[in-house]
């Protein structure tokens, strides 16, 4: 199959006959080979009825229905599992992202042997309210990832199988894939400007709470790429300096006062009298639980449990 169109939706029931169809028309006319993956994230309007009525119409259309809300990373991610396509598209439910959009990623994908295109929505049609936050995260995630990309949050992308049979998407990490395809080995990462449509259908699902998940899984995200397979590297290494600096201003307040008394000179404190000696003790105890945390980092990270796990209540 050439493409596989992953589309996660909550509470789209108005926007997906316009979109499977506008799909349909581009594939067809540039004769592709072709799936669209409709994952309904727990919707509580008639999605899911949508969703088997078009199945009725286009065998090329498959559904899959979560029993609760579980966010865009869960249904991407089961998307992803779900894909047969050579290459495979991401894109929203309500109209924003043009499928019109689809030749030319995939074109790319297979002709300059990329593994992820992100597409750039230079010209946006949301409220300040959501593209100055969106500017900040985009700045601090190159910043933190080294990776060149102007928008990390489209929802338009393009990937080549091999990248989303790999990685796993949990939390709100669908917004920091590029970078955890980076982290898996998928260098070959580009970017695409595409068209940004104003909403046609209903309102935004995402509220203002999104923005601080956002942050700490990208703080998560930064964590895990570099010591999630060496956890003793961090803990470990903070471990031992402050244990060293601890033991350092311990043995400074001792040697000082060996020094007065040999030299008969009157010692003002004792050393349980002064403020450094709690703070050497506070820094030996702390160092010495971290070098312990980075030890069981070490073993949990030998026997990490299940992460992607969702009650699933129809498939079609």
């Amino acid at each position: 199959m050439d493409i596989s169109v992953i589309v996660p939706l909550f509470n789209e029931d108005e926007s997906l006959p316009e979109l499977t169809a506008w799909i349909a028309k581009v594939m067809n006319e540039n004769g592709f080979s072709y799936e669209i993956i409709l994952v309904d994230d727990g919707s509580t309007d008639r999605s899911w009825e949508v969703i088997e009525s078009l199945r009725l119409q286009n065998t090329a259309i498959k559904g899959i229905k979560f029993r609760r809300n579980y966010g865009k990373s869960a249904a991407l991610n089961v998307g992803f599992e779900a894909t047969k396509g050579d290459v495979v598209i991401t894109m929203d439910a309500d109209l924003q992202d043009s499928p019109d959009e689809i030749p030319e990623l995939y074109r790319r994908i297979k002709e300059e042997k990329l593994d992820l295109i992100s597409g750039w929505k230079k010209k946006r049609y949301d409220p300040i309210t959501k593209t100055i936050p969106t500017k900040l995260f985009n700045a601090a995630t190159r910043k933190m990832s080294g990776i060149e990309l102007n928008d990390f949050n489209c929802g338009l992308k393009a990937y080549r199988s091999d990248v989303i049979k790999t990685i796993e998407v949990y939390g709100e990490m669908h917004r920091y894939i590029p970078v955890i395809a980076k982290w898996a080995g998928f260098g070959r990462i580009a970017e695409q400007v595409v068209e940004h449509r104003a909403r046609k259908y209903g309102t935004t699902k995402f509220g203002f709470s999104r923005f601080i998940n956002g942050f700490l899984d990208l703080l998560s995200i930064f964590f895990v790429g570099k010591f999630g397979k060496r956890p003793m590297h961090f803990f470990g290494s903070l471990g031992v300096l402050s244990f060293l600096l601890g033991t350092f201003m311990a043995l400074w307040m001792i040697g000082e006062k060996l020094y007065h008394i040999a030299a008969e000179i009157p010692y003002k404190r004792e050393i349980t009298d002064q403020p450094l000696f709690y703070i050497a003790l506070v820094a030996i105890v702390v160092g010495s639980q971290m070098f312990l945390t980075g030890f069981v980092a070490e073993l949990v990270t030998r026997n990490a449990p299940e992460r992607n796990q969702y009650l699933i209540e129809k498939r079609v």
